[in-house]
Parts: structure tokens; C-alpha cells; sequence
């Protein structure tokens, strides 16, 4: 009796450590881990929310880049934390679903090893040509594919990343031949582009918002379920007859698996409250970002539901992982 009474009152007092922990949370400052290298999109909304959470919070929240292996380094990073609301994961569909569609040898679950905190925004992929190649919609690009295929060049950010799926699903749907070429990062391909040694670029509209409002870029059409509300005057591919193509990119929040719900409540509350900022809408708007917010089930669910689609996006097309 008296061991049983004594594991009881120590169980009892850790239990009660650990909700005077949550409810004192946070009392120092929060690592915000970006899987994605600094001076991009995934970095400017990510310091973005950083700082302007801190005010709710109450502690500064800390960006760290880790890039590398489209997410892959940083959601390790992150999923193997303590679970205690310091160190969370601030990613996008490239390592939580595309990631998991393409490899089989990923150190990490997206649903298993990770708490869902909060969605955060959305980024649309376009397609742009340079204007000097004279196409003036999607359908002449698409008869100028049939006409000759393989000589349209497209840049990429990269073997796997959403930019290059969108362009094989297009080539899926329409029948056509384009001819993708890589970059390891947006920087060189938007140069590259812009100077005329590529034809055509598929990116996320931040990538290419600056070179589009100079007209140093024509956009032909959008890979996304809707219209973008950043481009609102811009046509999905969706609604040019192709549904399939399909490529919205997405930010959120996430910490290590058992993250204290009250920890979870908390920086939900806090995130949210940021999205929904008129002046954060704006400036993610004019940056080409939309925001969006959402409740750690709404994330649960966008995790699984795109990771189910992007694998079939996998099988369809049979892109392969970089190594």
C-alpha cells in the first residue's frame, strides 16, 4: 500500500510539474526552425509571424534556418526536440507532403512525429514566360509544345520541389513536352530567366511577384485549385481545361510529437491572431502570400489529405527524389 501510495503522489506530482510548466509557458525565448534556406518566401513569412507573435507571447521567437533535403534536415531536427513549446518547426508541403510521397527513407512521420499547431499561408505556383517568346495564353504555349516538343525550356527550384511537379502534371494533362531545368534554389533560375536563357519559369508567385509588377514576366496561368487572391485576374490551369494541375504550396506551424496541449492552445491562439492582422495581410500580399490560419485539426487533415494527393502526383508522373 504505502509503494503504491507513493508511486501515486509522484505521478501526481509530475503531472501537476508539467501543467504548471504549461501554464507558465513560455518564460524564454522560442526557436522557430525554417527548413528552408534565409531571404526566401518560407523565411519571410516565418520572421514575419516571429515577430509579431512575440508581443502575445510575451518571449522572442528566434528564426534558425536549417535548409537542406527539401525540409528534410530541419523536420529531423525538430521531431527528435524535446517536446517542451521552445524549439517548433515552421515548414511547408515540400518536407510534411512531398517529401513523404517521394522517399521512402525520410528519418521522420509527419503525422507521427509532430504536434499540429497552426496553418499559417498559402503560396500559389504560376507559370511565366518571357515575353520575347511570343505566347500570349496557355493554350498557344500548349500548341506551341505539340508543334515542338521539347523545346520549351522551363526553370525549376529544384528535382522534386513544387515548381517542377507542377510542370509534369501540366505535361500530364496536356499531352505536351517541356523541358525542365533545374536550380538549386529560385535566385539564379529567376536570373536566368529574366536574361533570356530560359523561355518559360514555373515558380511560387513570390518568387517572381517583382519581375511580374516591372512586366519583365508574362504570367500564362496558375497551378492552383482557385484563383489566387493576390493575382485575382489570372486563370488557374484548372479552369483552362487542365483540373489535375493542381500546386499550392502551404505554411505551418508544428512542434515535436506530445507537445502539451495547453502549449499547443497557446501558440495556436498566438498565430492565429497574427494572420489575421490587417497590416501581416497586407504585407504577405504584397509579397505575393496569402494568409490563412487554422485550427491544429485543420492541419492534421491538410497534412494527410496532401500527402495522399501528392503521391498519386508521384505514381502519375514517376518524378523522382534527388539524392
Amino acid at each position: 500500500m504505502r509503494r503504491s501510495s507513493f508511486i501515486a503522489a509522484a505521478l501526481a506530482a509530475v503531472l501537476a510539474a508539467g501543467g504548471a510548466a504549461a501554464q507558465d509557458y513560455p518564460n524564454r525565448p522560442i526557436r522557430l526552425v525554417v527548413a528552408f534556406a534565409a531571404g526566401g518566401t518560407t523565411d519571410f513569412v516565418a520572421r514575419q509571424l516571429a515577430d509579431k507573435a512575440k508581443a502575445s507571447l510575451g518571449q522572442n521567437i528566434v528564426v534558425e534556418n536549417k535548409p537542406g533535403a527539401n525540409g528534410a534536415i530541419g523536420a529531423e531536427y525538430v521531431a527528435k526536440s524535446e517536446p517542451d513549446g521552445y524549439t517548433l518547426f515552421f515548414s511547408t508541403a515540400g518536407a510534411l507532403a512531398i517529401n513523404p510521397s517521394m522517399r521512402a527513407d525520410l528519418p521522420y512521420d509527419s503525422l507521427k512525429d509532430f504536434t499540429p499547431v497552426s496553418p499559417i499561408a498559402r503560396n500559389t505556383v504560376l507559370f511565366a514566360i518571357n515575353p520575347t517568346l511570343g505566347i500570349n495564353s496557355a493554350s498557344e504555349l500548349v500548341a506551341r509544345a505539340k508543334e515542338k516538343p521539347g523545346t520549351i525550356t522551363v526553370a525549376i527550384t529544384g528535382v522534386g520541389a513544387i515548381s517542377h511537379l507542377s510542370v509534369e502534371m501540366l505535361q500530364t494533362a496536356a499531352k505536351i513536352k517541356l523541358q525542365p531545368v533545374p536550380y538549386r534554389g529560385a535566385g539564379q533560375a529567376v536570373a536566368d530567366f529574366i536574361g533570356g536563357q530560359l523561355n518559360a519559369m514555373s515558380a511560387e508567385v513570390p518568387v517572381l511577384i517583382g519581375q511580374i509588377k516591372a512586366g519583365k514576366a508574362k504570367i500564362l496561368a496558375v497551378s492552383a485549385q482557385q484563383r489566387s487572391d493576390v493575382l485575382p485576374d489570372v486563370p488557374t490551369f484548372a479552369e483552362l481545361g487542365y483540373a489535375d494541375v493542381v500546386a499550392d504550396n502551404w505554411s505551418a506551424v508544428l512542434g515535436p510529437a506530445k507537445l502539451p496541449p495547453a502549449v499547443v492552445a497557446r501558440l495556436n491562439t498566438a498565430f492565429n491572431a497574427v494572420v489575421k492582422d490587417p497590416e501581416v495581410h497586407r504585407k504577405f500580399a504584397d509579397n505575393g502570400v496569402s494568409t490563412v490560419g487554422g485550427t491544429p485539426a485543420d492541419l492534421t487533415d491538410l497534412i494527410a489529405r496532401e500527402t495522399a494527393r501528392w503521391r498519386k502526383v508521384v505514381k502519375d508522373t514517376g518524378v523522382k527524389a534527388e539524392h
